[in-house]
């Protein structure tokens, strides 16, 4: 089939009569360019269901698209013993979201499925903790989390509420694969639309879990919190949190606090990119806050910033694990190979026990077992989960509430989060983290630089000798090497969901004594600095 019978065939099954104008309109024109990259394949289902840009064709979110993704969900669900089962169904405010939230509705309940749609634009973490509170089959979020403005993208858990791990992630892609025309799929308007009990049900199971009463009213009262939900959801949520564990209401970036699907005074939605927290920076300067929290658009994720400083993914989820340990919360403690290692210390220096996963959370929520149940896990993109019994992924409105809670124990006592940073640094050295990070048009680029550092990894890492293993032989598998030595650690990884190549530093610098934690953090940076020169020349970037 020539790729313009193939767009006047998906044009004909559209139900979308906008969607439809816009194929109709490229053939119309001729502009085969654009077609290719309409038609150039269906976006892949992977961890995170499907993510892309919004635009009419295969290779776009659009009504089409969520139509079969629905539909193929419900297969999966009906050949896995869930036929007739709950679905619950979630949205943010991106453009589009509401719209593909009713579709799926629709598709479902027509395959016999009981769904239920939340009530208005919520954080994932809430959908999340909904699957397993309701005692549904599924869950679905409509959400492209931190992705740029045009994204939208469709998030499916199962019965557990975890993210999704093979097969089922492969299987439910052939199941929407194997479903026809989306103009030809049934649709219902039998479901239902939820009122405000489930959120204010996360809420109170937040707070049981994380016990925000440990911490005196006073403590509570006094600390400056400084905010931003960066044009997403999370604002009102996170307040009703923050109220309900008796904080005084956070400052609030006013630009950014209310959702706004074109993102308009950010680069990229992202916490972690560079200027996305420069307003939140500035108004943490002009009120004084002891903590400054931005979320990004779904409100998994979270950046603290404390005296003017981002920390990383890799020190906030040191300063939470310390904390539940220090609370005498025992567990497993996890976190993905690319992390730092100081959780490793921490956990050994309480006798819990520590679990390295591969990366991403649908990993980390399943580490350990019936004796030693997960109870803290993170990754060092800003994903926490400080209470995966009540949301079993990354949340970054508990994580909100945890970091509070911390900052507010320690300026009880006239100290800070980085104050405790550098105590955990003198109790178990510095552990500096960084990341080396390359962007490419040629994919076959990445997979060259991969062969070469497998084939040739270095010896030597600041002179001294280092390990390399290869990831891909591990179970499961993960296309990935790490180099290991004394003091120095390297992980590489083609990133799952951009055209990038990364390597995640680490270096380790004893702390002899209590004036050394300036000196050591000095040598760490020196020593990232060497280490990300010595990667870029290894794998030729």
């Amino acid at each position: 089939m020539s790729l313009v019978d193939a767009a006047r065939a998906w044009a004909a099954g559209d139900p979308h009569p906008g969607d439809r104008a816009e194929i109709e309109a490229l053939v119309a024109a001729g502009d085969s360019a654009e077609l290719a990259r309409r038609f150039a394949g269906p976006l892949t289902f992977g961890t995170a269901g499907l993510r892309g840009p919004l635009r009419a064709g295969p290779a776009g979110m659009n009504a089409a698209v969520v139509t079969r993704a629905a539909a193929g969900l419900a297969r999966h669900l009906v050949g896995t013993g869930s036929a007739g089962g709950g679905v619950v169904i979630g949205f943010d405010a991106r453009r589009r979201s509401d719209e593909f939230a009713r579709i799926s509705a629709a598709v479902l309940s027509a395959a016999g499925f009981a769904v239920q749609v939340l009530p208005r634009p919520l954080p994932t973490p809430v959908l999340a903790y909904a699957v397993r509170h309701l005692g549904c089959a599924a869950g679905v979020m409509v959400t492209a989390s931190h992705n740029p403005p045009d994204d939208n993208g469709y998030k499916v858990y199962l019965g557990d509420g975890a993210q999704l791990v093979p097969p089922a992630d492969r299987e439910i892609e052939a199941a929407i694969a194997a479903v026809g025309p989306a103009r030809e799929v049934p649709v219902s308007d039998d479901w239902l639309t939820l009122g405000d009990d489930v959120e204010a049900d996360y809420v109170a199971a937040v707070l049981a879990a994380l016990e925000p009463g440990r911490v005196p009213p006073a403590d509570r009262a006094a600390l400056r919190i400084a905010y931003t939900a960066m044009h997403g959801v999370g604002a009102a949520t996170t307040r009703t949190l923050f109220a309900a564990a008796g904080f005084a209401e956070p400052a609030t970036v006013p630009e950014q606090d209310a959702p706004d699907p074109r993102f308009p005074t950010v680069t990229f939605p992202n916490p972690e990119e560079p200027g996305a927290v420069d307003l939140l920076l500035a108004l943490a300067g002009r009120t004084g806050a002891d903590v400054a929290i931005a979320q990004d658009p779904d409100a998994d994720r979270c950046s603290v910033v404390c005296d003017g400083r981002q920390l990383t993914g890799d020190e906030v989820g040191a300063l939470l694990a310390d904390w539940l340990l220090r609370r005498g919360v025992r567990g497993t403690y996890a976190a993905s190979l690319v992390s730092g290692s100081l959780l490793h210390a921490l956990a050994g220096a309480h006798g819990v026990p520590f679990a390295e996963t591969p990366t991403g959370f649908k990993w980390i929520i399943r580490a350990g077992d019936r004796e030693q149940p997960l109870v803290f896990g993170y990754e060092e993109a800003l994903g926490y989960a400080v209470a995966p019994d009540v949301v079993r992924d990354k949340d970054g409105m508990s994580a909100a509430l945890a970091v509070a809670l911390l900052a507010a124990e320690l300026g009880a006592t006239g100290r800070t989060l980085l104050d405790r940073l550098d105590e955990l640094a003198r109790e178990h050295g510095l552990f500096a983290t960084g990341q080396l990070s390359a962007r490419v048009e040629d994919l076959s680029l990445i997979a060259d630089a991969m062969a070469r550092l497998r084939a040739r990894p270095p010896a030597t890492l600041l002179g001294r000798p280092v390990t390399a293993a290869d990831l891909a032989h591990e179970d499961p598998p993960v296309d990935a090497v790490r180099l290991l030595g004394d003091g120095v650690r390297v992980v590489v990884r083609p990133s799952g969901t951009e055209p990038k190549l990364k390597a995640y530093l680490e270096v380790v610098v004893p702390v002899h004594d209590d004036a050394g934690v300036i000196a050591a953090r000095g040598r760490g940076a020196d020593e990232l600095d060497a280490l990300r020169a010595e990667m870029s020349g290894a794998l030729g970037l």
